[in-house]
């Protein structure tokens, strides 16, 4: 697999990595031996860059992953923090920081964690000089070697990446979405900051294995967060409608089958468009079991796209999504 230099961290990272929000049981449950085949099928398949968050199951991604390191070497974890304090700017302090942090390294089993980003906080808290302040001492004091900013918006996106200390920026990006394509993207290239791309098959829209009569589990957030009622409605199904996204997915499918590679699936095509393009440094989709872990490490290996499928994952962008999603983030 192809391995790029994430950001001014200057890790060497595998361009599909894995996100891990699901093996903390927050997507439905999943046992600690199945998040454990899921991070050996990823690492067999090529995957160096894991990335979790300190709220995944309150903190039980952070722990899975923790055992898996104690066997295993050559891998850069990215973890966040920010999540655990009421969202305001005040809770955006360097004592809170180095409470989070000292929690995310025990539970890693780590001193010095590889990548700390905030966790989509406050615009304010990303513009503020003392949140870089703050996250300059963590790097100072030995407890992280990089961190980054994981945003909503690209405006955040930019601010971000305007900050001489800030890494990489995490940013949702896919077929479906493609804001960060304007200016984000091309910013960062400019500025020597890796990007992240996250929710990169559209909370699994872009798979095509869901229809209309889907029916997800309560805990699941693709059933509690399609208002947007616990967090920001841009993370569930990247923030378009639902019926939409299963029409469009269809038309994706299609497209797949008459201009992807042969034998790639929807879903492994809908990764390696994230991938392949510019200024993308890694594309962290989940997976559920083995399997999936094994595929979605495959689109990593697949070739440059046609221009048929490009100019068609445009058109069904500017005619499904393009006026509801693209002002919105």
């Amino acid at each position: 697999m192809e391995h790029r230099v994430l950001g001014r961290s200057g890790n060497d990272v595998s361009v599909v990595g894995l996100g891990t929000w699901q093996l903390g049981a927050d997507w439905g449950e999943v046992s600690e031996a199945e998040a454990l085949a899921v991070l050996e099928a990823s690492v067999q398949a090529g995957v160096t860059f894991f990335d979790t968050a300190d709220v995944y199951g309150d903190g039980r991604s952070e722990q899975v992953i923790g055992r898996f390191l104690r066997d295993h070497g050559g891998i850069t974890v990215a973890t966040k923090m920010g999540r655990r304090a009421a969202q305001v700017p005040e809770s955006y302090s360097l004592a809170r920081f180095r409470e989070w942090t000292d929690r995310s390294r025990r539970n890693l089993g780590v001193e010095v964690l590889d990548l700390v980003q905030l966790h989509c906080p406050p615009t304010a808290t990303i513009d503020d000089d003392a949140t870089y302040d703050a996250l300059d001492t963590l790097v100072e004091d030995g407890a992280v070697a990089a961190y980054g900013v994981s945003v909503e918006t690209a405006d955040q996106a930019l601010s971000a990446i305007a900050r001489p200390g800030v890494a990489s920026v995490q940013i949702i990006l896919n077929a479906f979405r493609h804001k960060p394509l304007d200016a984000v993207l091309p910013a960062a290239a400019a500025a020597g900051v890796g990007i992240i791309a996250r929710v990169p098959l559209a909370s699994g829209l872009l798979s095509g294995r869901y229809d209309e009569s889907t029916v997800f589990a309560p805990d699941d957030h693709r059933s509690y967060n399609r208002d947007g009622g616990a967090f920001d409605v841009g993370e569930t199904f990247s923030g378009v409608d639902y019926a939409a996204g299963v029409t469009a997915a269809r038309a994706f499918a299609r497209l797949v089958a008459e201009h992807g590679p042969p034998g790639a699936t929807p879903a492994q095509v809908a990764l390696a468009w994230v991938a392949q393009q510019a200024g993308v440094s890694t594309v962290i989709p989940g997976a559920r079991n083995p399997g999936q872990a094994r595929a979605n490490a495959a689109a990593g290996t697949l070739p440059e796209l046609a221009p048929e499928l490009l100019d068609g994952v445009r058109r069904i962008y500017d005619t499904s999504f393009r006026a509801a999603v693209h002002a919105r983030w």
